[in-house]
């Protein structure tokens, strides 16, 4: 194996935990892509609502991951909403897809309050081509190829200016590959918990500020803790950061157009020594509405 190669090899094995999860890759502007981790969402557009992402990472480093993205759901008469979520992930030898069914059901608690419960439905189809890369390695004898089923739970609870987040998106424990040093081994993945929250602060009739956090609980791992704040003018053009501690800082826009169409794009700097072999990491999220806002859509605290 060429030097250059070996290096990315080690590095891609060191982060197969996070791109190899069950569906719970990295998004820098993950406020646009709830239903990833929280089936809870769909629906609560109020209309259909759909989402292509795209996450270079690590540019300048060959074979670095790649992220695709795409969710499309739609509320179901007056209190049911479904979606279709799919994420493909690819990083040097391997690639994984994950595709799920989510379901939400509104509970009204009042006038102005909403509490979303919502399942998760589906798997992950995991290829890996090992063949000669690691030598007199049985466990990368040969190309693996195989499909973890999985659900997942989630709450969402959401109110004219602020909302709350909890969900487990996989339950069911799934074979994953990790490394210790630099020797690949089995393992097991983890349940992984999350949990945030937002709020919208109307500061005049143009601008407002959106701070929000996010939370994951892994067993055995440090709890990954996001940062966010933006400042939205006029509902249409929205500036922020984000900083994930001790992993990387990010800056982001999103800018609405015709009431249908939001763009954006995320710049994100890693802090640690994956910093030394990437110029950064890229991300892009293109997200449309399709039919009458309905009261969700156009008085509720949502991200479009």
């Amino acid at each position: 194996m060429k030097n250059s190669n070996y290096i990315f090899f080690v590095l891609a094995l060191s982060f197969v935990v996070q791109i190899n999860a069950q569906q719970d890759p990295h998004f820098s502007l993950y406020k646009y892509n709830r239903n990833v981790i929280n089936p809870a969402y769909a629906g609560t557009a109020g209309q259909v609502e759909t989402l292509f992402g795209v996450r270079s990472q690590w540019t300048q480093v060959q074979d670095a991951p790649e992220t695709f993205n795409f969710n499309v759901n739609s509320p179901l008469g007056k209190n049911v909403g479904l979606g279709l979520t799919v994420v493909a992930d690819k990083v040097f030898v391997l690639s994984e897809t994950h595709l799920y069914a989510d379901f939400s059901y509104k509970l009204t608690l009042s006038e102005d309050l909403d509490l979303y419960a919502g399942l998760k439905a589906g798997g992950s189809f995991l290829n890996v081509d090992l063949n000669g890369l690691v030598e007199n390695d049985p466990l990368f004898s040969e190309n693996i190829s195989n499909f973890n089923p999985n659900v997942g739970v989630g709450v969402y609870l959401r109110a004219e200016n602020y909302y709350v987040t909890v969900s487990a998106p996989g339950l069911l424990k799934s074979d994953r590959f990790e490394r210790e040093g630099v020797v690949p081994v089995s393992a097991n993945d983890n349940i992984h918990f999350f949990t945030g929250a937002g709020y919208d602060f109307n500061l005049s009739d143009t601008f407002s500020l959106r701070p929000s956090a996010l939370a994951k609980f892994v067993s055995g791992a440090p709890v990954s803790i996001d940062l966010t704040a933006s400042m939205m003018y006029n509902k249409k053009i929205e500036l922020g950061i984000n900083y994930r501690l001790d992993e990387s800082y990010t800056g982001f826009i999103t800018i609405e157009f015709l009431d249908r169409l939001r763009v954006g794009y995320a710049f994100e700097r890693a802090t640690t020594d994956v910093n030394n072999f990437s110029s950064g990491t890229h991300e892009v999220i293109l997200k449309l509405l399709f039919g009458n806002k309905g009261r969700e859509g156009s008085q509720r605290f949502n991200n479009f």
